[in-house]
């Protein structure tokens, strides 16, 4: 497949825009959607943030539960069809998004949107990998990786100005950019030959997580409008008991589950993915509580919303190609905690700052710059640091995991969010409501500090290689990761070789 001649290249440099089109419009989907949610407030009347959270939430869990899934059928039928149809998805979920006549609509539409990601994002970079030369792969990753900071930092400014025309136009932008890449890519992409052996991955595990997390983030949302002595939020996180458990068995016995228990006694691992899980429910409190701060009480349009934001991701992608040296100088754990520390201080900065009266400068994007520089040291690091624990043939597998803890992060951020809003009726309520908000996120990020902090430097006979630059993760949810290459010693390859 890789050749030196100029049709191989030709081919190759095809493949790099094709699957940077359907990566890119995955990533922006975030952002923009984010900054429509007040909009779509306004167009379904009677429609509360709870029920809007869904919006948020139904992508999020469904992605989680299907990229691991995902990825290993496309291995077992082939990466170019693996990706085509998530590509396909993708756009016809966003055109029925665009059309939506009600919540229920777009709630559904937006889980076949994550379905569609979920197939798109594993099969983009094993496309772009398989038709790299060895000694441009590191590159590639980098470039595959960097294109989730570029979405970042365009989000929220073409969200706002999409918004301000009319918030389907948020989900229409996907369709001409999709079928654009369906042509190209029917027609460009090469078809390496898939592998049909092993086992059919279980999806069964995979509806269990779907149902384990939907039943957390149900029980977190309305936990505010039933209480949470009620029977309905009991209820709900009763189920989460025995989903989780099930799906804990069910991993454990399956030749091919969801999630490879045995990664998890990797010891920096674990403690990379639960960190990078606890920054993640700070991450989407902050992202969804700026977006409502900006519209609902300081009553700026969407495209002053997407400005406003805007320098927060714009700071990410130039610390994370740059931050090498220092992780490299402190280790990934000191690093990564100082950047959840940054990111609390960002948050209790607003609870300090933030009045109802509008003081951007002086109020809002100094806790906006101080989050960015928060997610610039501790994201990539985190994601960098768990790649870098997983021995080589158990890289796509690992960090997939690390993408569903992100994910699932996601969820309990935007749930917990919610909550703590609830519907306020006075001004002083309203003020409460965010103050609680950015608490408790802030506790989230500290969290992350002490799990972060459980990372150890790698021994000197045995360096830990390229933490501190981007990896081949999925980015979604994030201002764009980097993240570092994988390594492992021969201990945790011993342990996993049954695999």
């Amino acid at each position: 497949m890789i050749v030196g001649d100029s049709n191989s290249l030709a081919f190759g440099r095809a493949t790099v825009w094709i699957v940077s089109v359907g990566v890119f419009v995955v990533n922006l989907d975030l952002f923009i959607v984010n900054v429509a949610v007040p909009a779509l407030s306004s167009s379904f009347d009677g429609t509360s943030l709870a029920s809007l959270s869904w919006v948020l939430n139904a992508y999020a869990i469904i992605f989680a539960a299907l990229l691991v899934v995902a990825g290993r059928l496309a291995d077992r039928y082939g990466h170019r069809r693996g990706f085509l149809l998530g590509l396909a998805l993708f756009t016809a979920a966003s055109a029925l998004c665009a059309v939506a006549p009600g919540a229920g609509w777009l709630i559904a539409a937006r889980a076949l949107q994550a379905a569609g990601a979920a197939a798109l994002m594993p099969t983009s970079l094993a496309l772009l990998l398989d038709n790299t030369p060895p000694e441009r792969r590191p590159r590639a990753i980098r470039g595959w990786a960097a294109i989730g900071g570029v979405a970042a930092g365009l989000g929220p400014v073409a969200g706002g100005l999409l918004v301000e025309a009319d918030w389907r136009w948020v989900f229409l932008v996907n369709v001409p950019v999709g079928l654009a890449g369906l042509v190209a890519g029917a027609r460009l992409l090469p078809d390496p030959r898939p592998d049909r052996e092993g086992p059919l991955p279980d999806l069964v595990g995979a509806a269990l997580l779907t149902l384990g997390i939907g039943a957390l983030a149900l029980g977190l949302v309305k936990a505010d409008a039933w209480g949470w002595s009620s029977p309905g939020v009991v209820g709900a996180l009763a189920a989460v008991v025995v989903l989780g458990a099930a799906f804990w068995l069910r991993s454990a016995r399956h030749a091919a589950p969801v999630v490879e228990l045995p990664l998890l006694r990797i010891p920096a691992f674990t403690a990379a993915t639960v960190a990078a899980l606890l920054f993640t429910v700070a991450f989407a409190a902050m992202l969804l509580t700026s977006v409502l701060w900006c519209q609902q009480v300081w009553n700026y349009s969407a495209i002053q919303t997407g400005l406003a934001i805007a320098p927060g991701p714009l700071v990410v992608p130039v610390l994370a190609m740059t931050l090498g040296p220092v992780v490299q100088r402190f280790g990934a754990g000191r690093t990564a905690a100082l950047g959840c520390l940054l990111f609390a201080g960002g948050l209790v900065w607003w609870v300090l700052a933030l009045g109802r009266d509008p003081q951007y400068s002086t109020a809002f994007l100094p806790g906006m710059l101080i989050t960015g520089i928060g997610v610039g040291f501790a994201l990539p690091t985190l994601v960098g640091a768990a790649a870098a624990a997983l021995p080589p043939h158990r890289f796509a597998t690992g960090s997939a995991i690390t993408t569903m803890a992100r994910q699932t992060g996601s969820v309990l951020g935007v749930a917990v969010t919610v909550t703590l809003l609830g519907e306020p009726r006075t001004a002083h309520a309203v003020l409460t409501g965010f103050r609680h908000g950015w608490t408790a996120a802030a506790a989230a990020a500290g969290i992350a500090a002490l799990a972060a902090l459980a990372l150890r430097r790698p021994a000197a006979a045995t360096p830990q290689r390229s933490v501190g630059k981007p990896v081949a993760e999925p980015d979604n949810g994030t201002y764009g990761d980097g993240a570092s290459g994988h390594a492992a010693g021969g201990s945790t390859t011993r342990r996993l070789r049954r695999f």
